[in-house]
């Protein structure tokens, strides 16, 4: 039903649109007042309305049928289904699989019952939902098409309305944030000073510890009761896969930005450009399957040649890889701000009798230079954040150590290893990972703000 409605909210929308601006149209005639607003802004009007009566009457309405179709099933059980959240919530389930054809298995007549009561009751919902939104649509269509006229500002109250929407967007995006880091640093103050949570380390020992196993023993005879808590093994990771990454991006990606931006022809660049974006858009696993299944092997069977011992998960591998993976954000930010600089600073340039390399080095560069360090700034961060290459290319083994021949993890492998399966949420183990993932967002945020003074401090502005 609510699919029929949507469709149903959509040819409505649209023969608003058309009525509402053809009415206005039609007072257009020659010699006549002259429309304060174009007919397409009364179209819009009326469109607006419509859309906003009908999406009104389906969120009301899918709310009400929720409840009605709850009570309709379990009138059809007997009173301790209702009253036993547990088998209530499998006594819906059972009832909406057998009313939509997918129930396996011999329904008990109980259940036959409940699931036609759901039915009819959803049909019901559905139906007058339908015909209040019809009603609704088609009154606020007929309010909208008497208030065309010539003086009318519908211009004026559509603005107002896209305005609004604009707010709602930016006002989400802001609440999304500051929820999110909410709960994150809620849960870390509970990581660090709930007394009730055992086994919790101290602050100091987890930012200064050397050891990182979160696992606990279930038993006291299974050796070590608590685990160990230490990032610091967590941190040199994530370092050495995040240096390695932009030792391969940061070159690659500055130096294709520069040929396609001042060398290359407009035709290899139409082509070359969205060639070199294309590794963007490839998922992670795929470049994680080809770090563990070709470069790794590779990397392994290389160093066994040359005498070294080159583990099978390596930190060599993983940022190898992820280094490919960020090539694009670092060339197609610093390829955009290169085309930035004004063409006249090139040709002051040119007259002193400067060469194009000297006018890059001497002049393009040092004025592009805020965007640069923004877009390698956005490549830290994109590599700080990536999980599945390092899962499947360097490994979970928390080593402390700078050798990129051996394997490490990082705080995104080990936050997906402690939340994976199902977890309490009253143990150090399972909140171990939300205070990782406020060290990481310190880390990201700290990177953002150096790139922010950096692009206030060299900012230059031109006519």
């Amino acid at each position: 039903m609510v699919a029929g409605y949507l469709l149903l909210t959509a040819a409505l929308v649209v023969v608003a649109m058309v009525a509402g601006s053809k009415r206005a149209a039609g007072l257009m005639t020659a010699g006549g007042p002259r429309l304060h607003s174009l007919p397409s802004y009364h179209g819009f009007q009326a469109s607006i309305a419509v859309f906003v009566v009908m999406l009104a009457v389906l969120v009301v309405g899918v709310t009400v049928e929720r409840q009605v179709t709850t009570a309709a099933t379990l009138s059809a059980f007997d009173t301790g289904v209702a009253a036993d959240p547990l088998r209530r919530g499998a006594a819906l389930r059972d009832a909406a699989s057998l009313a939509d054809g997918s129930f396996r298995g011999e329904p008990s007549p109980e259940l036959r019952a409940a699931a036609a009561a759901l039915s009819t009751a959803r049909s019901a919902t559905g139906w007058l939902m339908i015909a209040l939104g019809l009603a609704g649509g088609a009154a606020a269509l007929l309010l909208s098409l008497r208030t065309v006229s010539s003086d009318y500002r519908a211009r004026n109250r559509v603005e107002r309305f896209v305005k609004v929407i604009l707010m709602a967007a930016a006002g989400v995006a802001v609440l999304t944030t500051i929820g999110i880091v909410f709960s994150v640093v809620f849960e870390t103050y509970r990581f660090f000073f709930d007394p009730s949570l055992k086994g919790r380390p101290s602050v100091s020992e987890f930012l200064f510890g050397t050891q990182w196993s979160p696992q606990t023993a279930l038993r006291a005879d299974q050796g070590q009761t608590g685990g160990a808590f230490g990032i610091v093994p967590l941190v040199a990771g994530t370092l050495l896969i995040t240096t390695i990454a932009m030792l391969v991006a940061g070159p690659v990606g500055l130096f294709a930005a520069i040929y396609m931006s001042e060398y290359a022809t407009p035709r290899f660049r139409a082509f070359a450009k969205p060639i070199l974006e294309i590794l963007a858009g490839i998922p992670t696993v795929v470049l994680g399957f080809f770090a563990a299944l070709t470069v790794a092997p590779f990397l392994r069977g290389f160093g066994e040649s040359l005498g070294l011992s080159v583990a099978s998960e390596s930190a060599l591998a993983a940022g190898l890889v992820m280094g490919m993976m960020i090539i694009p954000f670092v060339s197609s930010l610093s390829d955009d701000v290169i085309n930035a600089v004004p063409q006249s600073l090139r040709d002051g340039s040119y007259a002193l009798g400067a060469t194009q390399s000297e006018t890059i080095k001497k002049v393009v560069l040092p004025a592009a230079l805020p965007g640069i360090v923004s877009a390698f700034m956005l490549a830290i961060s994109r590599a700080v954040g990536e999980t599945m290459i390092v899962v499947m290319a360097a490994g979970l083994a928390a080593n402390l150590t700078f050798n990129p021949l051996e394997a490490v993890t990082t705080f995104t492998v080990q936050i997906k290893t402690i939340l994976v399966g199902d977890q309490e949420f009253d143990s150090a183990k399972t909140l171990a990972a939300f205070a990782l993932g406020f060290v990481l967002f310190f880390f990201t945020l700290t990177l953002n703000v150096i790139a922010l003074r950096i692009v206030q401090k060299y900012r230059e502005q031109y006519d």
